[in-house]
C-alpha cells in the first residue's frame, strides 16, 4: 500500500515537473516578434543553394589538401589542449575529492578551494578563454591550447572527483587496515575503480575538443573552422560541405574509438573478453600517446610555438593593458559602475536565458520524436517482439541526422542559419538546438538500448501495439533519465549561448563581441560577471530538476 502511494506521489510529481517545463518553453518562444521580417529576402534562394552544394563538395586536389592539414591543426589542437586538460583535471579532481588527507578540516578546505576552481574554470566556455588568451599574449597556438585546456580540465577534474568520491569504501578502508597511505590507497585503490570510466570519458571528451578546436578559427586561429569561416564569406558552399565532411568524417572517427573501447569494457567476463579488454585498452592508450608527441612536435618544431615568447617584456604590457582594462583603471566611470549599463547588461542576460530555454525546447521535441526508432532495440524487433525493413530504415537515416547534427559545433550552425534567417534570438536558439539534438537523440537512444525489455513484452503479451507499448511502457521507464540528460544539456546550452550571439544572435555574446572589437574591456568584465551567475543559476536549477525528477 505505502508503495503504491509513493509511486502515484512521484507519478504526479514528474508530471507537474513536465507541465511547468512545457510552460516555461512556450513562455520563451515569446520573445521572438513571429512575422516576415525573421526571414531574409533572398534567404530561401541561398539556403538551397548551400543545401544543393552537399551534393557537389570541391573535391579538388588543392582543396582536399587545405582540408587534410586544416584537419590536422584542429586535430593537433584538440589533443595538445586535453594533454593539457588531463594533467590539470587529475591534479585538481584528486585535490577536489578530498582524499589525500584524513584531517576533516584540511578535506573541507580542501574540496571547497578545488571544487571552486573547477566550477568557475568549466564554467566560461572555450571560445570566451580564446579570446581573453588572444587580447593578452597575440595570435599563438598556445592561445587555443590554453583554452580548451582551462575548460575541459575543470569538467574532467569535476567528473574525477565525483568518481572518487563514489568508490566502494569497503576496499579502501581495507588496504588502510593493512597500512597503505593515502597515496597508496589512490594508486592501488581508488584508481583501478574508475580507470574504465574515466578513460571512456575522456575520449568523449576529446571528441568535443575536436569540434571546439574547429571553432577556435573565429578568434583567428587556423583549422578546419578557419576554412570554412573563409569559404562562408566567399558563398563557396561546396567548399564548406567538403570542409564540413572532413569534420564529421574526424567526428565519427573519435566516436567509433570511444563506442569501441567502451563496448569492451561492459563485455562479460571471460578469457576472451578479458583478453580483448586489454588490447583495447593498451591499444587506446599507444594511440594517445603517438598523438600527444606527434601534436606537440608539430606545435614546438613545425609552428615554431614558443611558451617563452608568451611572457616577453612586449606580451607583458599588453597583457598588462588588457588586465587593467577589465579593472577599470583607465576609464574614469567602468561600465560595472555605471547604471545605465547595468541595466542594459541584464536585458542581455534575461535574452542569453530566453534563447537557451528555447534550445533546449526545441532539441527536446525533436529528439522524443526521433528516439525510439533511433534505438537499435526497436529496429531489431528486440523491445517490440517484431522488426522490418521501415524500421531498419528509419534506424539508419535518423542515426546519420544525430551524427550530422551533433558533430557541426554550434558557431557553423549558426552561420548556415544566419543565411536565412534575421539576426537575433531565433538563429541562436536553432543552432544550439540543431547541435545538442543529435548529442540528446545518442544519448536518450542508448538509454532506450539499456532498458529492461520485459514489462514492454508483457504489455505485448497482453494485447498491446506498438503505439501502447512505446507510450506505456518504453517512455514511462525512460523519462527520469532523459530528464537527466536534457537537464545537463542545459547548463551546456547556458555556457555556449555566449559564442552563438558572436555571430549577432543577441544575448550577452553579440555584446561581448562588440565591446572586445571596441576595447571595451570594463564592459567584457560586466558581461562575463552576469555570465557567470548566469551559468551557476542554470547549474543550481538544472540539479534541482535533476533531483525533483528522480
Amino acid at each position: 500500500m505505502m508503495h503504491d502511494i509513493i509511486d502515484s506521489f512521484d507519478r504526479r510529481k514528474r508530471f507537474y515537473i513536465n507541465l511547468l517545463l512545457i510552460l516555461i518553453f512556450l513562455w520563451s518562444l515569446t520573445a521572438i516578434n513571429w512575422n516576415e521580417d525573421l526571414v531574409h529576402p533572398g534567404g530561401g534562394v541561398m539556403i538551397i543553394q548551400i543545401l544543393k552544394s552537399i551534393l557537389q563538395p570541391n573535391l579538388s586536389f588543392e582543396i582536399i589538401q587545405i582540408a587534410l592539414e586544416s584537419t590536422w591543426i584542429t586535430v593537433v589542437y584538440a589533443v595538445a589542449g586535453m594533454t593539457l586538460a588531463i594533467l590539470y583535471g587529475s591534479i585538481a579532481g584528486v585535490l577536489a575529492s578530498g582524499i589525500l588527507t584524513n584531517n576533516r578540516i584540511l578535506k573541507k578546505v580542501s574540496v571547497g578551494i578545488f571544487r571552486g576552481i573547477l566550477s568557475f574554470t568549466r564554467a566560461i566556455h572555450e571560445l570566451v578563454w580564446a579570446w581573453l588568451f588572444v587580447a593578452s599574449f597575440g595570435l599563438s597556438p598556445y592561445a587555443a591550447i590554453f583554452a580548451l585546456a582551462i575548460p575541459y580540465g575543470g569538467i574532467l577534474g569535476r567528473i574525477l572527483a565525483d568518481a572518487l568520491n563514489d568508490v566502494p569504501k569497503q576496499p579502501i578502508q581495507a588496504l588502510k587496515l593493512a597500512g597503505a597511505s593515502n597515496w597508496k590507497c589512490l594508486f592501488y585503490g581508488y584508481l583501478p575503480f574508475v580507470w574504465n570510466h574515466m578513460l571512456s570519458y575522456t575520449l568523449y571528451r576529446f571528441e568535443c575538443a575536436i569540434r571546439s578546436s574547429t571553432i577556435m578559427s573565429f578568434v583567428g586561429l587556423g583549422g578546419l573552422g578557419y576554412q570554412i569561416q573563409l569559404s562562408l564569406a566567399d558563398l563557396k558552399f561546396d567548399e564548406v560541405w567538403t570542409f564540413l565532411f572532413f569534420l564529421i568524417l574526424l567526428v565519427v572517427i573519435v566516436d567509433l574509438w570511444s563506442g569501441l573501447l567502451r563496448n569492451s569494457n561492459n563485455s562479460k567476463f571471460s578469457a576472451h573478453a578479458l583478453l580483448r579488454y586489454f588490447s583495447i585498452d593498451r591499444l587506446s592508450i599507444y594511440i594517445f600517446t603517438l598523438l600527444v608527441c606527434t601534436s606537440w612536435y608539430y606545435v614546438i618544431f613545425v609552428q615554431q610555438a614558443s611558451l617563452l615568447k608568451l611572457f616577453s617584456s612586449e606580451n607583458a604590457q599588453y597583457a598588462l593593458k588588457f588586465f587593467t582594462g577589465l579593472l577599470g583603471l583607465n576609464e574614469v566611470q567602468p561600465a560595472f559602475l555605471n547604471f545605465d549599463y547595468w541595466k542594459t547588461a541584464i536585458g542581455l542576460t534575461w535574452e542569453t536565458l530566453l534563447m537557451s530555454v528555447m534550445a533546449i525546447g526545441i532539441a527536446t521535441i525533436v529528439t522524443l520524436l526521433t528516439v525510439i526508432p533511433a534505438a537499435r532495440n526497436f529496429a531489431n524487433g528486440t523491445l517490440t517482439a517484431s522488426s522490418s525493413f521501415w524500421q531498419w530504415l528509419s534506424f539508419g537515416i535518423i542515426r546519420i541526422a544525430y551524427i550530422f547534427s551533433r558533430a557541426v559545433p554550434e558557431l557553423i550552425w549558426a552561420m548556415l542559419i544566419v543565411f536565412l534567417l534575421q539576426p537575433g534570438l531565433l538563429p541562436g536558439a536553432l543552432a544550439l538546438a540543431l547541435h545538442n539534438f543529435g548529442i540528446l537523440g545518442k544519448l536518450c537512444a542508448e538509454v532506450i538500448e539499456e532498458m529492461d525489455h520485459k514489462p514492454v513484452r508483457n504489455l505485448s503479451t497482453a494485447g498491446a501495439n506498438k503505439a501502447q507499448m512505446l507510450l506505456y511502457g518504453v517512455l514511462p521507464m525512460v523519462m527520469p533519465k532523459f530528464l537527466s540528460y536534457i537537464f545537463y544539456r542545459w547548463e551546456v546550452i547556458m555556457r555556449t549561448t555566449i559564442v552563438v550571439g558572436f555571430i549577432g544572435a543577441g544575448g550577452l555574446g553579440q555584446e561581448f563581441k562588440l565591446s572586445m572589437s571596441f576595447f571595451h574591456y570594463s564592459e567584457i568584465t560586466l558581461l562575463l560577471f552576469c555570465y557567470l551567475i548566469l551559468v551557476f543559476i542554470a547549474d543550481f536549477f538544472s540539479e534541482w530538476f535533476r533531483k525533483a525528477a528522480k
